[in-house]
């Protein structure tokens, strides 16, 4: 384990550090910082909506969505799945901080689309121990987005459940493929 008390010194009694690329976000948000500004802005988003997506990054949700900062909460995770975390955080963002739409966003190509719940047994073999959450993978897009869905619209913990629409972000293509839900 290392301590703060073990972490090499630079000669002003910063941490010396290796370029890694957390230090390259650090430097990037000193330049950042440098130049900004507080926009006043409160942590209610201005147009009342969650976006749920996945983690992958070739998703720039704003630039797709033509979003500002400010415009929405977003709520990233591996494969874009409504798990009961996601849940929680739509919770709070509903009942505390008065959004009223959901949009959720899986997209083409996804990795969950190669795992199995083996992911889990391999891990369990490696480390001793089982993972609580399960992978969640999936075959086919379309109907992990109909399930994300239907987890949203029956979650007793929401309230706004009629506006919960859900797609399919295309990689190659940058468009969105809205999902029916009765499919």
């Amino acid at each position: 384990m290392t301590t703060s008390a073990s972490i090499p010194t630079g000669s002003e009694g910063s941490i010396a550090h290796v370029d890694t690329v957390t230090d390259r976000l650090v430097s990037a948000n000193e330049q950042y910082a440098a130049a900004f500004t507080d926009p006043g802005m409160d942590a209610r988003p201005v147009l009342k909506v969650a976006v749920v997506a996945c983690m992958d990054a070739r998703l720039d949700l704003h630039a797709a969505l033509g979003l500002e900062l400010g415009d929405c909460h977003t709520v990233r995770n591996a494969g874009g799945v409504v798990t009961d975390d996601v849940i929680r955080s739509l919770t709070i963002s509903q009942r505390a901080l008065g959004t009223r739409s959901v949009v959720l966003i899986h997209h083409t190509g996804c990795g969950l689309e190669t795992l199995t719940e083996e992911f889990r047994h391999d891990l369990e073999m490696e480390v001793g121990q089982r993972p609580a959450w399960a992978v969640e993978a999936f075959r086919d897009v379309d109907q992990d987005v109909r399930q994300s869905m239907q987890r949203v619209r029956t979650s007793p913990f929401l309230l706004h459940t009629d506006d919960v629409r859900g797609f399919v972000f295309d990689v190659k293509t940058g468009l969105l493929r809205e999902i029916d839900p009765a499919e």
